[in-house]
């Protein structure tokens, strides 16, 4: 039932619980795989480059910030790949489009991000994918 799950992260620690409910899913069946989703958005490129001072440097911050996920799922000896899209200015536009258009069997994200703007119940960025996306989604607190 859940053989391929995105998992849509941001370094949180909402982000790293629903990393395990994507592994506890991945697991029940057995040989299931994630995708593990980040999205840079452009206003966060901008801003990445311009403190780190280049976008190499950008890109290192960003893959100490996977490593630990990718760890994770390894280590439950659950095959992975890892995609970075650089969207527009939303987050939530990039994921939803990613999962609407690939064969994923459930989006796994947490409820609320890093963002600095969130919604009183539920992370901005979470509660604009619940609504787009054209699968079933697993929200984690």
């Amino acid at each position: 039932m859940f053989k391929h799950l995105l998992l849509a992260i941001d370094g949180s620690d909402h982000s790293k619980r629903a990393a395990q409910k994507a592994i506890d899913l991945a697991t029940l069946e057995g040989n299931g795989t994630i995708e593990i989703l980040y999205v840079v958005a452009g206003n966060k490129s901008k801003s990445d480059v311009l403190q780190y001072g280049d976008s190499d440097s950008a890109s290192r911050k960003r893959k100490l910030m996977l490593t630990p996920f990718e760890e994770m799922i390894a280590q439950a000896g659950i095959k992975y790949e890892t995609t970075v899209l650089h969207g527009s200015n939303s987050a939530a536009e990039s994921i939803i489009d990613h999962a609407n258009k690939n064969d994923f069997d459930a989006l796994v994200i947490g409820s609320r991000g890093l963002g600095t703007v969130q919604t009183m119940v539920l992370g901005s960025v979470s509660h604009k994918v619940m609504k787009h996306v054209k699968m079933p989604v697993l929200m984690v607190k």
